[in-house]
C-alpha cells in the first residue's frame, strides 16, 4: 500500500474510517454537490503506475422498471466499498468494473417498451452516487450498463457504460455491436449524425482506460480501435452466457479475452454477469470474471458459476510501457499493415438509420449482409 503521507486526504480518511461491511459511514449525504465532468487532461500529474483492479460480479434478479435501479446501485457501491477496504492491508484497489446489465437488462423486445420502462438519461442520480464513491476512495468506476436515452437522438436506445472518476463522468461508451438479432439497442454506427467518438479512451492517473461491451469483443477491429486510440487497460463489461462462457469445450470468454490482450499488448479487466438462470432467463450466466496481463497470462479469475464474486488483478503500467517501447518482435500494433486489409473499409452490415430497430429488422439486415459475403 502507498505511504500514508502520499495518499490523498479523502482516500486516507475513507480507509481510516471504514471497516468491511461498514464502508457507507464514510460517504457524504446523497445531496452532496458533484461536478459531473471536467476536461480530460493528458500527462496527468501524480500518476500511479502500480495498483490493483477489481471485477465485481453481480447477481440481481431481472429488473422490470427503472424504479428497481436505485437498490442495485446501492448494492454495487457497497460491494465496491467493501472491496477497497478489505484489500487495503495488501494493496490499493484503484479501478473497479461491474458487468453488463447490472442496472437493467433488455427484458422487452421493442425500443418503445425499453424507453417507457427502463431507459434513463445520463448523468443522473446513479452516476452521482458513483462519483461520491470515487471522490472518497480515489477509485475509478466502470459502471455496469444502463439502458440509455438521449434527447440528441430521439427514439434511440443505447446500451451504455460510464467511466466515472472523482470529478464525475469521464467517458460514455455505447455498445457498437449489439448482440443481434435479440438486442434492439441502437449502435452509434446506426446514426449518420452521431456526434461522439464511438471509441473513447481517457487518460487518467491510473493509465489510459478504454472500454467495450460484451459482443464488441468478438470484433477484433473494435478493441483494436481502442488500442490505437491509446488504451493501456482494456475493460470488458459483459453478460456472456453459456455455452460460450468460461468452461471447456467452448470457453470463448477466456479465449477472446486473452487474445485481445495479446494482440493489443494491453491489460484486460473483464467483468461478466453472475446472475442465475432463474434471475436472468432465458440464459445461464457463467461468471468467470478475470484479469489478464499484456502477454495474455491470466492473473486472476473467478471460478465459473453464478453469484456475487470479486476478483482482483495487479496492473503494472511501468512494465506495460517498457514492453511497448522495448519490443521489436510481437508488437502487433506497430507491425499492423493497414493498407493490405481493405475489408475493413467495405460497408457490410447496414445502418438502421433513424427507423425503429426490432428483431425483424435485425434479421433482415443480417440476411442482406450475408449476401455480401464471399
Amino acid at each position: 500500500m502507498n505511504d500514508t503521507h502520499s495518499t490523498p486526504p479523502t482516500r486516507r480518511d475513507f480507509l481510516g474510517t471504514v471497516a468491511v461491511g461498514a464502508a457507507s459511514a464514510a460517504l457524504p449525504s446523497v445531496n452532496a454537490s458533484v461536478t459531473h465532468a471536467e476536461p480530460i487532461k493528458t500527462g496527468v500529474r501524480n500518476s500511479v503506475e502500480r495498483y490493483h483492479a477489481a471485477a465485481i460480479q453481480t447477481a440481481f434478479e431481472n429488473p422490470k422498471t427503472r424504479a428497481e435501479i436505485p437498490a442495485r446501485v446501492a448494492r454495487m457501491i457497497a460491494m465496491a466499498e467493501q472491496t477497497v477496504a478489505g484489500y487495503a492491508p495488501f494493496f490499493d484497489v484503484r479501478l473497479v468494473a461491474f458487468p453488463e446489465f447490472a442496472h437493467a437488462a433488455p427484458v422487452y423486445f421493442t425500443q418503445a417498451e425499453l424507453l417507457e420502462h427502463l431507459a434513463v438519461e445520463l448523468p443522473n442520480e446513479h452516476t452521482e452516487a458513483y462519483t461520491r464513491f470515487a471522490k472518497n476512495t480515489g477509485c475509478y468506476v466502470q459502471t455496469g450498463t444502463f439502458i440509455e436515452r438521449d434527447a440528441k437522438y430521439p427514439g434511440a436506445v443505447f446500451n451504455t457504460t460510464c467511466l466515472i472518476g472523482p470529478t464525475g463522468i469521464l467517458a460514455k461508451y455505447r455498445k457498437v455491436n449489439p448482440w443481434i438479432p435479440w438486442e434492439v439497442h441502437t449502435s452509434p454506427h446506426d446514426l449518420a449524425n452521431y456526434q461522439e467518438n464511438p471509441f473513447p479512451v481517457v487518460d487518467t492517473e491510473i493509465g489510459k482506460l478504454g472500454c467495450a461491451i460484451c459482443y464488441d469483443w468478438l470484433f477484433p477491429e473494435s478493441i483494436r480501435q481502442l488500442a490505437f486510440n491509446g488504451a493501456e487497460v482494456l475493460i470488458r463489461v459483459s453478460a456472456y452466457m453459456d455455452p460460450w462462457g468460461a468452461t471447456a469445450p467452448m470457453d470463448w470468454w477466456t479465449t477472446i479475452n486473452r487474445a485481445r490482450a495479446i494482440e493489443n499488448t494491453a491489460y484486460v479487466l473483464a467483468c461478466n454477469q453472475g446472475a442465475t438462470f432463474e434471475g436472468y432467463p432465458p440464459f445461464s450466466w457463467p461468471g468467470g470474471s478475470m484479469g489478464i496481463d499484456f502477454d495474455g497470462r491470466i492473473l486472476a479469475q473467478a471460478d465459473a458459476g453464478a453469484g456475487e464474486k470479486v476478483v482482483v488483478m495487479p496492473i503494472d503500467l511501468a512494465a506495460l510501457r517498457e514492453a511497448r517501447q522495448r519490443r521489436r518482435g510481437h508488437d502487433m500494433r506497430a507491425h499492423y499493415r493497414a493498407e493490405v486489409h481493405p475489408y475493413a473499409a467495405t460497408p457490410r452490415f447496414a445502418r438502421a438509420g433513424d427507423g425503429a430497430i426490432d428483431i425483424a429488422s435485425n434479421d433482415a439486415r443480417i440476411a442482406a449482409a450475408k449476401l455480401l459475403l464471399p
